[in-house]
């Protein structure tokens, strides 16, 4: 039996239990997804209706996908805006849509659950069946699936259509500290680096980092203050409120770092991220004052180190850049599934993706060629 919840606190506790993170990806898990909906950032009013699929077998929860029916496509980072405004001109809607992903979360991972031991394959076809149905039914235009880890689905789908991007990781190779991962840089990029490095000291700022389970509501309203301000200078309002920041600071203090910068004792700066045991994830940062090099100190160089000390063998800083690609990020292929319901358009999207995929692996392939490694 499939369900559909309106809200995460409404899922099976076993559901919940079995996604509440120790040490597990913390975005994919119950402290996250319900410090989101707590916090009203995800809600139906911000154009993020959960409605939360999950299966029911022999009285059992044993499947759960986040659901989501969204009138827009902000927060997403999988960029379909074009594809709306092709409806809208032949007088179609394409909003709402239905959305699987981790809302503002553009980071690989964990997209459904599967109770052990249950048959996926089936419990997926299950899911499918579902979403598609209400997708024929006219409710939604489209369903999207985003950042899954992997390369393919547990079921093959004719329909489905696949989308390919860049992000840029860095991977320990086992290094014992920061100067061990210079040591393989060519030596020009080498000296960049710590020139990089010096130039933030030089103009009096010093940094700090900071676990979760040492930050008090003081350093989350003072990094919030930053958050904001970043935001405003960009003419946006920030995704994220300071509740959300204060309910999922606390329940994922064991899984936060942050990142604090300081000039004349007082904060200019800061950036948080989320690790689990094998991975740093950059999500959020903000300044207060212009300071040169600064960003790439607080939310690449210090993540570094953390991973480095720490032993983590990845640290995801977020989407885009090619600055990252220069400080030692490799490039890696990520993907989204979307199934589109109008069989023209999804003939025409089908078109489009096969080219964007070719130039896509085209980019990856020159990207790599920039590397500072020797």
């Amino acid at each position: 039996m499939i369900h559909l919840e309106n809200r995460f606190v409404d899922v099976p506790e076993a559901i919940q239990a079995a996604l509440t993170s120790s040490g597990g990806n913390p975005f994919f898990s119950t402290p996250f997804l319900t410090a989101l909906e707590a916090s009203g950032c995800v809600s139906a009013q911000q154009g993020w209706q959960p409605l939360h699929l999950w299966i029911e077998a022999e009285g059992e929860p044993v499947f759960f996908l986040p659901l989501y029916r969204k009138s827009h496509s902000w927060g997403e980072f999988v960029f379909d805006q074009s594809w709306a405004n092709a409806y809208e001109r032949h007088g179609l809607r394409y909003y709402p849509k239905l959305l699987t992903a981790i809302p503002f979360t553009p980071s690989l991972g964990p997209r459904w659950w599967t109770k052990p031991g249950a048959d996926e394959v089936t419990l997926w076809r299950e899911a499918v069946h579902c979403i598609k149905q209400m997708l024929k039914d006219g409710e939604s235009s489209s369903w999207h699936l985003l950042f899954a880890q992997g390369d393919r689905l547990p079921v093959s789908d004719d329909e489905v259509l696949v989308r390919r991007d860049t992000q840029f990781h860095w991977f320990n190779q086992g290094y014992e500290c920061f100067d061990d991962f210079l040591g393989q840089m060519k030596s020009r990029k080498r000296k960049s680096m710590r020139r990089e490095r010096n130039k933030v000291g030089e103009q009096g700022v010093t940094l700090m980092r900071k676990l979760g389970t040492e930050l008090d509501e003081k350093n989350w309203i003072e990094f919030y203050g930053c958050y904001c301000n970043t935001y405003h200078e960009r003419g946006m309002n920030p995704y994220l409120s300071l509740e959300f920041f204060l309910n999922v600071g606390k329940a994922l203090a064991d899984q936060i770092m942050m990142v604090q910068a300081f000039r004349d004792d007082h904060l200019i700066a800061a950036a948080i991220c989320f690790f689990d045991e094998t991975t740093l994830y950059g999500r959020h940062w903000g300044a207060l004052q212009a300071v040169d090099c600064l960003h790439f100190e607080a939310c690449f160089y210090q993540g570094i180190e953390f991973c480095i000390e720490r032993g983590l063998q990845r640290f995801d800083p977020g989407t885009q850049g090619e600055h990252k690609l220069l400080r030692g990020f490799e490039p890696v292929p990520t993907q989204s599934w979307h199934w589109i319901d109008h069989s023209g358009f999804r003939d025409a999207i089908a078109e489009f993706l096969r080219a964007e995929i070719q130039q896509t692996e085209r980019y990856r392939e020159h990207a790599a060629e920039y590397l500072p490694y020797k």
